[in-house]
């Protein structure tokens, strides 16, 4: 993945604060043809040891589960190199958002992509541990704190269907894509402009913009210059 300076996170609690609210992943590993592709819950099992590392999630472990029906599962392989793709808020810019003209048209987004290896995990109370990791941490950022202790026999009837995975994270790239090349004045107007017009997911990329705002007084990191805009996709050619 491309990742222009400008749009390079700023804060790594944001990268994991990603991967968090958004555990729906996009799983990917080789294939025939094309790459094997699956959505799956994958959730931070932990985060890197090492104190004050630079990239927490850089030596972390996922755990994540999928049909076991699934070509996918059939295919992949112990120690088998992995992609996982955590997507957060996205939205189109229309021109109308911009208090300038000419203006181009763009797409604003926040994407972590995750390489490492992937390690199966026995059947059995094994993967049960994974289904009830992974309801817990789901529990936090999408339910209502559900109790799944009258569920758990449940679970361990179609838990036969279900095989689980561990996935040590090698690498991270993570891209925030969220109209740095403008001055304030114009990212202030598309701010407003999403979360006057869009959807959820244009609101909460619109709190993300002001997000990051204010970690460009972060003195670790330079401000972000500004500078001309792009037509759609171009910042990931």
């Amino acid at each position: 993945m491309l990742i222009p300076p400008m749009y390079r996170p700023r804060r790594e609690s944001d990268v994991v604060e990603t991967v968090r609210r958004n555990p729906l992943a996009l799983l990917v590993s080789g294939g025939g043809r094309t790459p094997y592709a699956t959505h799956a819950p994958i959730v931070v099992e932990r985060l890197a040891d090492a104190p004050g590392a630079e990239q927490p999630l850089a030596g972390a472990t996922l755990l994540g589960h999928m049909n076991r029906m699934n070509d996918h599962w059939q295919a992949l392989q112990d120690g088998a190199d992995v992609l996982a793709v955590f997507q957060g808020p996205h939205a189109y810019v229309s021109p109308a958002a911009y208090d300038k003209r000419p203006a181009a048209p763009t797409w604003n987004f926040i994407t972590v992509h995750l390489r490492g290896r992937l390690e199966p995990i026995a059947t059995g109370e094994a993967t049960l541990d994974v289904v009830t990791a992974t309801v817990r941490e789901l529990e936090k950022v999408a339910g209502t704190g559900w109790d799944m202790t009258g569920s758990l026999d449940y679970f361990r009837k179609i838990q036969p269907g279900v095989r689980a995975f561990r996935v040590h994270v090698e690498s991270v790239e993570a891209m925030f894509k969220l109209s740095q090349e403008h001055t304030p004045e114009v990212r202030r107007s598309i701010r407003d402009h999403l979360s006057a017009n869009g959807t959820g997911l244009s609101r909460e990329l619109s709190q993300a913009m002001w997000d990051e705002e204010f970690a460009a007084d972060d003195p670790v990191r330079a401000p972000h210059t500004s500078g001309a805009g792009e037509p759609v996709g171009a910042a990931d050619r």
